[in-house]
């Protein structure tokens, strides 16, 4: 079966640094997987090469099994990967339900029509009251999004990112900056908006990591040195030793 990502011999290099020394990384349809490393590995970097934010120094990376290396950022969402971002992204001065119409648009074929009135579009309204529903924000539908609660933004902006329906959803350090009850109310949404889907996140929590992943790669350095399950990694020597002889029960805690 075609993987959702494929990555192989992927490089990055800014100037003379290297930054991703030849990555290799199949993620398949509907896992959930995790990215983690210590600080500085090149995890942002990579996240960015796969959502076309960087350009390749080399290398190929494949969606469903279509080359998107050299593409931009919004034609590979439109082959059906969606991201968000680790400085929460939302239109701050328009409502939450507003953000989620936003984000519905094109996949419902509005597209560029100026002459549509999207007030009278009972559909667009509808799946948008739908998503209010799904990431627990009904009772915040009014509610202008840039006085929402930090927890409240990260979640519409999870909202935004499936709304347009792309089958492959990448996280940005979701639960960065939450409490412990914010983050477990997180890790629920994500659960529940990426069932059936394919997720990849990038995230320093290794509760939230071990409590969601199927399979989890380590980056260190810009190379991948251990990618499988979550038993597996939290049992490898190379990987408490990359991060700095802890092991990952301690990071946990």
């Amino acid at each position: 079966m075609t993987a959702a990502i494929e990555l192989m011999d992927v490089r990055k290099n800014f100037g003379l640094a290297e930054i991703i020394r030849g990555v290799d990384l199949r993620i398949e349809r509907a896992e959930r997987h995790a990215i983690i490393g210590p600080n500085g590995a090149g995890k942002s970097t990579l996240f960015n090469l796969i959502t076309g934010k960087y350009g390749l120094t080399g290398g190929t990376i494949k969606l469903h099994g279509e080359d998107v290396g050299g593409l931009k950022p919004f034609e590979i969402s439109r082959r059906g990967l969606s991201r968000s971002f680790q400085i929460t992204n939302i239109f701050a001065n328009m409502t939450v339900f507003e953000n989620l119409r936003c984000g519905l648009l094109w996949s419902m074929g509005y597209k560029y029509s100026f002459w549509t009135l999207v007030d009278r579009q009972s559909r667009l309204t509808e799946r948008a009251e739908e998503l209010l529903e799904q990431i627990n924000l009904g009772d915040r539908r009014d509610t202008i999004a840039g006085v929402l609660t930090y927890a409240e933004q990260r979640a519409l902006e999870i909202g935004i990112t499936i709304a347009g329906g792309a089958d492959v959803i990448m996280l940005d350090e979701p639960t960065a900056g939450m409490s412990h009850s914010e983050t477990a109310a997180m890790v629920q949404l994500i659960r529940k908006v990426t069932e059936g889907k394919t997720l990849v996140m990038v995230e320093h929590d290794m509760g939230v990591i071990f409590d969601v992943a199927d399979r989890i790669s380590v980056l260190v350095y810009g190379e991948i040195i251990e990618s499988d399950t979550p038993e597996v990694v939290r049992a490898s020597a190379k990987v408490k030793e990359a991060y700095l002889g802890s092991s990952l029960d301690e990071a946990d805690a």
